[in-house]
């Protein structure tokens, strides 16, 4: 007869099982049993300060590594805290197994202490989720649950258990097979679509590789590159897909969308074929849906097949993993390259050429000789380098951080893209440090952004996680104000955060055990980031008082087109139809 032990003994059992060494948590009521086990289990255990950090840090922790991230919270307000990573995970696509207690079986539906409908709450916005109020069933579904998060569209994936199941006894099973009908995710793409696709590719004299996140996911950056190797077709890399196709590479010309390099945008609005690899055609990359890329057949790949003919119809679409679809592609056009068919794109190229070259990516220099945060950031990247791991915010730092800083390698750029999290930066670099913790970890952080997560510096700094945080200090809603300088006639309402005063960063770093810096002259950026990159031990925060009235160009207004880029306040680039 097999031994008999707690629920909570066969949950952590089977995280163990799972191959889980780190969970980001904070305990409470109903996963409180669970946490007894946890501390004879092998498995670190991180304690946050709040649990939507512990679900940004799990985030953070499977980009950088490539494996599931979890975190644990109890129920009612522990879980909800956890809606905010799920919902983000859910958009980008993010594997991460969410641990969450709920009340007892038989408390369920009465409102009791603590008690919400996490799973109900959740739904929408996970890949799956279970409600588990049988303790046998502990081990089969926490296998499921891995499974599920990292195969197929990667995602979110919640178990809810509750708290009679965590302390009544069973046996611990873990099972040989899993039982999930009606979840078979395609990997194989279709043989007929890729000869299809090698067809257009050919035929076309104007193709542009759309490279979206999946194709990090996919970890498909070889056979990538050996396309581009093959063919010369152009390259652009959504925001979610900065580093999977070297920045130092002749045909990268950088990233589209509403922020995007003029290049990158002119390559899909001009293109007569958009290769679509693991992106969704969001809206930020688009702009008007009615004028993108009017002249262009589409070939849109992906895992997911709710994506394909989503937003945008696909004249060839390919369900299948973005990996095996690049290597079926390779090997179909290296068959056609060996019978001397091999596609035309040396006049796209020279036109694409001479687009970059007219409107690079660039900023104006304050005025009055302060900080250009392009220039922090700029410099912090060529400081740390590549191999560093780069994550950020959301608003203007984000954007900057994504058009300045070189990205090489995949998994060195993690932000929160679909669902434009602020607060993001810190906890996400938590977990990346945690997952790899030889690599350099920088948070590029905005002042409004630090301040919604800034106590996860305290889990850091105790745990020995050594990140480091740039605080790109503008003393506003940076983007939001961006917006009413452009829009609302620079009526500031309610973007002044006054955080070159309120706190005093340096101080509060200090508070929370880590290092604070300032600099506020672009003589001393140099300096104090390559003092940062010295202290290895503790974490580091800087606080670089920027400029504030600088902006992110180019720019695409939403719900305009892309026709109408803005390459800087005045100035409109107009592509010549004769140069193609």
């Amino acid at each position: 007869m097999s031994e008999q032990i707690t629920g909570a003994q066969s949950l952590v059992t089977s995280l163990e099982a799972a191959g889980v060494t780190d969970i980001f948590g904070i305990p409470g009521g109903a996963i409180l049993p669970a946490y007894d086990p946890l501390m004879d289990s092998s498995i670190r255990h991180i304690l946050v300060r709040h649990e939507q950090g512990a679900g940004h840090a799990a985030q953070g922790y499977a980009t950088a590594t490539g494996r599931v991230g979890v975190c644990m919270a109890t129920s009612g307000p522990g879980a909800t805290n956890l809606v905010t990573p799920i919902a983000d995970a859910h958009m980008d696509s993010v594997p991460i197994v969410a641990i969450t207690g709920q009340v007892g079986a038989s408390s369920i539906g009465t409102d009791a202490f603590q008690e919400a409908d996490i799973r109900g709450i959740t739904m929408p916005i996970t890949k799956h989720n279970f409600l588990v109020t049988d303790p046998a069933d502990i081990p089969q579904r926490i296998a499921e649950a891995f499974h599920i998060a990292s195969t197929g569209r990667p995602g979110p994936v919640l178990v809810d258990i509750a708290k009679s199941a965590l302390q009544a006894m069973t046996t611990f099973q873990w099972p040989t097979e899993l039982y999930l009908p009606g979840y078979r995710p395609v990997t194989k793409p279709h043989a007929k679509q890729v000869r299809e696709a090698a067809r257009l590719v050919l035929e076309s004299r104007r193709p542009v590789l759309y490279v979206g996140g999946g194709t990090i996911r996919a970890r498909a950056e070889q056979e990538l590159r050996a396309l581009v190797e093959l063919t010369g077709i152009p390259v652009v890399t959504t925001l979610m897909a900065r580093g999977a196709f070297p920045d130092s590479h002749p045909r990268n010309y950088g990233m589209p969308g509403m922020h995007g390099t003029v290049a990158a945008v002119g390559a899909l609005q001009k293109s007569d074929l958009i290769i679509s690899l693991g992106a969704r055609f969001d809206d930020r990359v688009t702009g008007n849906l009615d004028s993108f890329a009017p002249g262009a057949k589409v070939i849109h790949a992906d895992i997911d097949p709710a994506e394909i003919g989503k937003n945008r119809h696909a004249d060839v679409p390919i369900v299948g993993d973005v990996r095996e679809v690049l290597a079926d592609l390779l090997a179909a056009l290296r068959t056609e390259a060996d019978a001397g068919h091999t596609g035309d794109h040396e006049g796209w190229v020279r036109f694409l050429d001479g687009v970059r070259g007219t409107y690079p990516l660039g900023y104006d220099e304050p005025a009055d000789g302060g900080l250009a945060p392009q220039y922090v950031v700029q410099r912090l990247g060529q400081i740390a380098g590549p191999d560093a791991i780069y994550t950020s915010g959301v608003g203007q730092h984000q954007m900057w951080a994504a058009q300045f800083v070189d990205y090489e390698k995949p998994g060195t750029w993690i932000n929160s893209g679909g669902l434009g999290t602020m607060g993001f930066a810190v906890p996400a670099a938590m977990g990346a440090q945690v997952g790899q913790p030889d690599k350099v970890v920088w948070a590029i952080d905005g002042d409004g952004c630090f301040q919604m997560t800034n106590q996860e510096l305290a889990t850091c700094a105790i745990n020995d996680i050594p990140i480091k945080v740039a605080v790109i200090n503008n003393e506003s809603l940076g983007m939001v104000r961006q917006w009413q300088t452009l829009f609302y006639n620079e009526r500031y309402s309610n973007t002044d955060l006054h955080s070159k005063r309120i706190p005093d960063f340096v101080k509060l770093a200090d508070a929370y055990g880590c290092v604070g810096l300032s600099c506020d002259s672009p003589e001393d950026v140099d300096a104090t980031i390559t003092k940062a990159m010295e202290i290895n031990d503790v974490p580091v925060v800087i606080d670089f008082r920027v400029h504030r009235d600088a902006m992110v160009w180019p720019m695409v207004a939403a719900g305009t087109s892309n026709d109408d880029i803005k390459y800087a306040r005045d100035l409109a680039p107009r592509f010549d139809e004769d140069d193609l």
